[in-house]
């Protein structure tokens, strides 16, 4: 076989396949963060069972590898009759695995919230899901943004195993041209250069966005009772505390 020098053509190669990384990624993020919402929901729940199925949930992939994970989802499915193409399998697997750890990581901020809050919204007759719709919620949001935008970049590393399942995503495609330049240098730096592009962004954009949260005044018992009090002109005055 006659070798290649690593030039234009395989960089724009490398790059081209980012859109994978880039597109499981999102996949990652959107999905696992709904999914991890809910986690996180039922997680602080007043169900002593649904708190238990969650944190049996969390734990299974917190204490599990994702490629193991991956591998189970890709080739074990066919066993319950669902045959996944590569790009669903992975998908399926970095949402459930995503969902999991937001979950923990907003179950962490959900209770960070002080509980005058909830007995606050609970004195003006709101149930759980209002209360933590609009009352903690808001409140936690302020919390949540820097370690979720930081989780964010291990979601992009991460997407490199999906490499080991034959999606063309930037760590895949680096393998096929080193196969045929054996420059692994020029081949694998440039990779680790795309993945810097991507992560330090999201890295600098957490650092921003918690000084910036940091300036903000937080909101006081008031801001709690203006809310609830809408809450409760919103939903009627059918509710008892829950």
């Amino acid at each position: 076989m006659t070798l290649r020098e690593f030039g234009w053509p395989e960089l724009q190669f490398l790059v081209f396949s980012v859109r994978w990384t880039v597109l499981l990624s999102l996949i990652a993020f959107a999905g696992g963060g709904a999914l991890g919402l809910v986690v996180a929901a039922c997680r602080v729940a007043p169900s002593r069972a649904l708190r238990r199925a969650m944190d049996a949930y969390i734990t299974l992939f917190q204490g599990t590898p994702l490629l193991v994970q991956l591998l189970l989802v890709y080739y074990g499915s066919s066993f319950i009759g669902f045959t996944p193409d590569a790009l669903v399998a992975a998908a399926l697997t970095f949402v459930l695995n995503t969902s999991a750890f937001f979950g923990e990581i907003w179950r962490g901020c959900i209770e960070a919230v002080p509980a005058t809050q909830w007995e606050a919204a609970r004195a003006l007759g709101l149930r759980y899901l209002p209360t933590l719709r609009l009352v903690v919620l808001p409140q936690a949001m302020r919390l949540m943004v820097v370690p979720t935008i930081g989780y964010m970049v291990q979601i992009v590393k991460s997407t490199s195993v999906a490499s080991l399942i034959g999606i063309r995503e930037i760590t895949r495609t680096a393998v096929m041209v080193n196969t045929v330049t054996f420059e692994p240098l020029q081949v694998f730096g440039t990779v680790c250069l795309v993945y810097f592009a991507i992560c330090y962004p999201l890295s600098v954009l957490s650092d921003r966005l918690s000084r910036r949260l940091d300036r903000t005044r937080a909101g006081g018992l008031g801001d709690v009772f203006r809310r609830t009090r809408a809450a409760r002109r919103q939903y009627g005055h059918g509710f008892t505390p829950g």
